[in-house]
């Protein structure tokens, strides 16, 4: 049985058949030459908002005197771009969202929130897409419908969410299909697998305090690598600004409590002289009454003068307790935050590890598919290649500036949110 390369080692292994592998090899290689050169004149502006994206919204002010971060519970949230493309926010008011990256909307959110408000310093905003409009796919598919959007989206891995192609009637045409729901599926997973170890070089660096992430070998040849590891080291750049944030007030914190006991250990050594010489002036008072040469109610003004003193002494020994206790807590709690990003790391390096095995296990069950669609219609490598628009055709229907529009497409064209993926079958009978 015909063996596809192992994407770890790059072997081939069992019996070949030469002209079906000699096929297959000018057909992937055709493919992946359009994939790249997809991905050499891929865009690098930033993604800007449309109607029916959908947003998570966060504003919160760091307060120094209490060393943490204070959330803005009436703002935060998630919100949908509306059909006439704006977000409508409390506090904050309706604002253009459309056309807008999410950079744009986070800076006029801190703006509108601080002229409202009369704020001296700006409160920190952040929105963060968390579902981008959807696709639709209509056509020769197993499942016509609407489909949630991913930056990585081609029209091949459209169709695979769609369920693939539609089954066909002639034997031949089905095996042709299985073959391109199983190489779409494959694909899908190749680049879920490529962010996957890009996530996991950038908790490796995050665990071994590293300033950048280094790009894993084995992904440097899939389309939008770079892009992926660009992604993951501003994660890594903002869990480290973050956490740096947070422990610099936990240490300020320290210090001002630290400021503080020293300042009333100070006070402290004040009142006990006072005490001191007011029990030396009293006893001297004292034997004075008893001889007679001083009246007994300054013996008493210095008995009161004396017990005032003790009891501001102890109120400053309370204080004093109570600010070692709050400097002791603020280093417990940057020992907490320390372990706690340390836990956080190794959980999220557990889960992508397990994610990264079930991906292998998949892209092997993709691999068999595809080996037993060649040995039953060694055609059907073809439709991989140059020629796949005599078996199948697609369109891009998109709406440019209020106007639609009908987009020639073949398997590697990137797809925007919004599009509507038409899939036909060249051959069949209207």
């Amino acid at each position: 049985m015909l063996q596809f390369p192992d994407s770890a080692t790059g072997s081939v292994t069992g019996p070949t058949v030469a002209a079906v592998a000699l096929r297959l090899i000018v057909c992937i290689l055709s493919a992946l030459a359009v994939q790249l050169a997809f991905a050499a004149n891929a865009s690098a502006e930033p993604y800007r908002l449309g109607i029916m994206d959908k947003v998570s919204i966060k504003v919160v002010e760091w307060q120094t005197a209490e060393g943490q971060f204070r959330e803005w519970p009436g703002i935060t949230g998630e919100y949908i771009v509306g059909p006439n493309g704006d977000l409508a926010l409390p506090f904050a008011g309706e604002m253009k969202a459309i056309g807008q990256t999410t950079s744009d909307i986070a800076k006029e959110i801190s703006k509108n929130l601080q002229d409202k408000f009369g704020l001296a310093d700006a409160p920190a905003a952040s929105v963060e897409i968390i579902e981008f409009r959807p696709l639709f796919v209509a056509g020769e598919v197993h499942t016509p419908g609407k489909y949630p959007y991913d930056p990585e989206m081609t029209v091949l891995k459209a169709v695979s969410l769609a369920g693939g192609m539609r089954r066909g009637l002639d034997e031949g045409q089905r095996f042709e299909r299985d073959f391109i729901n199983a190489r779409g599926s494959y694909d899908v997973l190749v680049t879920e697998r490529a962010r996957l170890m890009a996530k996991k070089a950038r908790l490796t660096a995050e665990g071994s305090e590293q300033q950048k992430v280094t790009a894993p070998e084995a992904i440097a040849q899939v389309p939008g690598a770079d892009e992926m590891v660009a992604d993951e080291l501003a994660i890594l750049e903002t869990n480290k600004n973050a956490f740096d944030l947070r422990l610099k007030g936990l240490d300020e914190l320290q210090t001002l409590y630290s400021s503080e006991v020293v300042s009333l250990d100070k006070k402290v050594d004040n009142q006990n002289r006072q005490v001191d010489l007011y029990k030396k002036e009293l006893e001297k008072t004292a034997k004075l009454v008893d001889q007679g040469l001083a009246v007994s109610s300054r013996a008493l003004g210095l008995e009161t003068t004396l017990a005032d003193t003790q009891a501001n002494l102890l109120d400053l020994d309370a204080a004093s307790l109570r600010a070692k206790q709050e400097m002791n807590k603020a280093a417990l709690d940057t020992i907490d935050l320390k372990n706690e990003r340390k836990s956080k790391i190794a959980l999220d390096m557990q889960e992508t590890k397990s994610k990264l095995d079930e991906n292998a296990l998949q892209m092997n069950m993709y691999r068999q598919l595809m080996t037993e669609a060649l040995v039953n219609a060694p055609n059907a490598a073809l439709v991989t290649g140059v020629d796949a628009d005599k078996l199948v055709n697609y369109t891009i229907v998109r709406t440019v500036s209020g106007k639609v529009q009908e987009i020639p497409a073949n398997e590697a064209t990137t797809v925007q949110p919004g599009d509507l993926v038409k899939v036909t079958i060249a051959n069949e009978k209207s």
